[in-house]
């Protein structure tokens, strides 16, 4: 009697320990409507730091479409990242500038969006518009006084962002102020720059041009308006372009290939926009 009960339980154990397994494979093979759900993916991307917003807005409206593929980011700069993919160790790479003629043979550079950078004033402060080369004397310090430059007898407050701040490494690398500029205060966002200035009427600071309000009026450079048109035709001058940069000889995979056309659709304009870059002219 006491071996039948033992093998009755050992029977029921084993029973129990099949149905178990069966259901953990029947889990993994079919999704909710009973479909073979596909394998996880991953799309490698590296590069710029200034481009941290607008992959992030990118991947992660992507990836809430496609939930079987995870889109990575690696913040390494646009120099390294150009590197990555050239050596085959990620699919896309970022770069917050144009492919330098040496690195044209086996790459390509396609442009997702354009950083455009308002340059931004007090609205009491009567200057209108300023050239390239006023922003950059006047965040090295060499152009010290607003009436320098057409406005009253006042000393200028230079406010900038911290050293981190991929505006910041835009603005300087297109008014050529690398490590040149003297601030009289380096804030962590946008958001601080935009009030600092709209509370102190001697204050300049720059910012992406969508974060512009009307707190602050941003002047004209040389004449050029910061719009959404003349950024897109290259009118306005502050501005530098965000590029997805690609393999010559080789095919991307199914997934890359597919968040890449996504981000480089017309999709993907209000996404850009939302993180404060401005869309390509379609």
């Amino acid at each position: 009697m006491k071996k039948f009960i033992t093998f009755a339980a050992a029977l029921a154990l084993l029973a129990g320990v099949m149905t178990g397994c069966g259901t953990d494979n029947s889990s993994s093979k079919s999704d909710m409507g009973g479909k073979k759900a596909e394998s996880s993916q991953t799309v490698s991307t590296d590069g710029s730091t200034s481009m941290e917003k607008v992959i992030g807005f990118l991947s992660e409206a992507y990836m809430e479409e496609k939930e079987n593929i995870k889109v990575t980011y690696n913040p390494t700069g646009s120099s390294a990242g150009i590197q990555a993919v050239s050596e085959g160790r990620c699919d896309i790479g970022l770069a917050s500038r144009d492919l330098k003629e040496e690195e044209q043979s086996d790459l390509t550079a396609t442009v997702v969006a354009i950083d455009g950078i308002g340059i931004v004033i007090n609205p009491d402060n009567p200057v209108t518009d300023l050239s390239v080369e006023q922003v950059g004397r006047i965040y090295t310090g060499e152009i010290s006084n607003w009436k320098e430059v057409g406005g009253k007898d006042a000393p200028i407050v230079c406010i900038g962002r911290e050293a981190a701040s991929g505006t910041r490494d835009g603005f300087e690398e297109v008014t050529g102020t690398k490590d040149k500029c003297k601030y009289s205060q380096e804030l962590t966002s946008t958001g601080d720059v935009v009030q600092t200035v709209a509370g102190n009427p001697n204050a300049i600071g720059y910012a992406s041009v969508a974060s512009v309000n009307d707190s602050v009026r941003a002047v004209s450079i040389e004449g050029i308006e910061p719009t959404t048109e003349t950024i897109q035709n290259g009118q306005y001058k502050i501005q530098r372009n965000f590029v997805l940069v690609t393999k010559k000889d080789a095919s991307l995979s199914e997934a890359a290939q597919e968040f890449f056309d996504f981000a480089t659709s017309e999709q993907a304009d209000d996404l850009i926009t939302q993180a404060g870059a401005v869309p390509i002219k379609r």
